[in-house]
């Protein structure tokens, strides 16, 4: 399979602390790889380098066939890697179809002053109206963001960084503080986004790794200690006992 992101060696020190211990994964094209772990797994540091936030003292990062390794936040935007909080803040008093455009026509170069000429931008709001024709919030693209539920905001948030067109995804627990409802409207949101682009999944909620994803690594203690399908990690001892909580009888 095509890889278009590989992760080789990678260590992070702070101080005495090791948060990344030679951290290797790939992620393949149209795949769902997910990682999990404890809290204090490191799953945030290796994220976070990954991103281009913070420098490895050793260790390779390659997208789509590129040393990144080296390269800022921003060229890896500009490659392809696409993050879910790199949107920090919805425009509550703006609707969710003037929030996605606007991500759009930051896409294409243009600030974000842009409200009397986007309207002038067929294009842009041709595009915003096919994505959220086909999306949970086909009806909803008139209403306020500020009015949305919390797992609408993910949504949007969600098809703003789709509409990047990113190579690749790095979702940082897209379940959080999300019901029942909302969590299988969400599953079913990033199955259907896996044929637009490969997904790097952080998440806690078992049941929707589980669902989603083709494979699974899991970080404990700065360290990959098993990966594999989610057959695999849910028979593996040392992942019951460390991460799901079981120990072996």
């Amino acid at each position: 399979m095509n890889r278009v992101l590989e992760i080789a060696g990678l260590v992070k020190t702070f101080g005495g602390l090791t948060a990344t211990d030679n951290v290797s994964l790939t992620v393949n094209s149209g795949e769902i790889h997910a990682l999990i772990g404890p809290n204090g797994a490191g799953k945030s540091t290796l994220i976070n380098q990954i991103c281009g936030e913070l420098q490895p003292n050793a260790g390779q990062i390659h997208l789509a066939g590129r040393d990144v390794t080296h390269l800022s936040a921003a060229d890896r935007v500009g490659l392809g890697l696409g993050r879910t909080f790199q949107i920090t803040s919805l425009l509550d008093e703006m609707t969710v179809r003037e929030n996605l455009g606007l991500a759009i026509q930051a896409r294409e170069g243009s600030n974000f002053h842009i409200f009397d000429r986007a309207a002038t931008r067929s294009e842009v709001w041709n595009e915003t109206d096919e994505i959220l024709s086909g999306s949970a919030l086909g009806a909803r693209s008139k209403v306020m963001v500020g009015d949305l539920a919390h797992g609408e905001k993910k949504q949007l948030e969600l098809l703003m960084a789709l509409s990047q067109r990113p190579r690749v995804l790095l979702l940082d627990e897209p379940m959080a503080g999300l019901g029942h409802i909302e969590s299988q409207q969400m599953i079913a949101s990033l199955r259907a986004a896996r044929s637009e682009c490969a997904m790097l999944l952080v998440e806690h909620d078992m049941e929707a790794v589980f669902a989603l994803a083709d494979r699974i690594s899991v970080l404990v203690y700065g360290r990959i200690i098993a990966a594999g399908t989610a057959d695999e990690i849910r028979a593996d001892p040392a992942v019951r006992e460390a991460y799901l909580g079981e120990e072996d009888a």
